[in-house]
């Protein structure tokens, strides 16, 4: 029995947009917390090293797109969707221990980037299946964080350079 079936493709869309919308808000939580607590190498490189395996959906055929598609939705999260996330991103020394500074404009940031994904996700999955939508907009993201991460690492070794690391 298909999804779609119990609940009717225009429930099922709202549904899943409520549950997106969900996970969203519950990551803004999770980035604020972590603001109390220092930043080390570790954490800037593991969440886009863990995205990584979610590549493994182009495994399966229905996910698959042209390859300039996915060029151009990387390119469009390394260069337009990671800029807000830089420029709201900024650390600073406290003791021998380095923090984000936080920022008012930051969840507000994150809020808007979901408003645009959730809208730009409509206007694209009337053009391509919902698998490949899926595929595109993890690469959208992956492009986000990984830039997003990479100036975190640099900014990190400016801030804390490597003689004086510990982790």
């Amino acid at each position: 029995m298909d999804v779609t079936t119990i609940f009717g493709p225009n429930t099922l869309r709202i549904i899943v947009t409520l549950v997106t919308a969900a996970f969203a808000l519950s990551v803004i939580v999770v980035r604020l917390k972590a603001s109390s607590r220092p930043v080390t190498i570790r954490k800037i490189i593991i969440p886009p090293l863990g995205m990584a395996t979610g590549a493994l959906m182009f495994v399966y055929p229905p996910v698959r797109f042209p390859f300039w598609w996915g060029l151009i939705a990387f390119a469009a999260g390394w260069l337009v969707f990671s800029y807000p996330l830089i420029k709201t991103t900024k650390f600073e020394m406290r003791g021998s221990e380095v923090y984000v500074q936080r920022s008012a404009g930051f969840a507000f940031i994150l809020l808007g980037l979901l408003v645009l994904r959730l809208i730009l996700h409509e206007f694209i999955q009337e053009y391509v299946s919902i698998p490949q939508t899926a595929g595109l907009f993890f690469l959208l993201a992956f492009g986000m964080i990984t830039r997003w991460r990479l100036y975190m690492l640099k900014e990190y070794h400016i801030i804390n350079p490597p003689a004086s690391q510990t982790n």
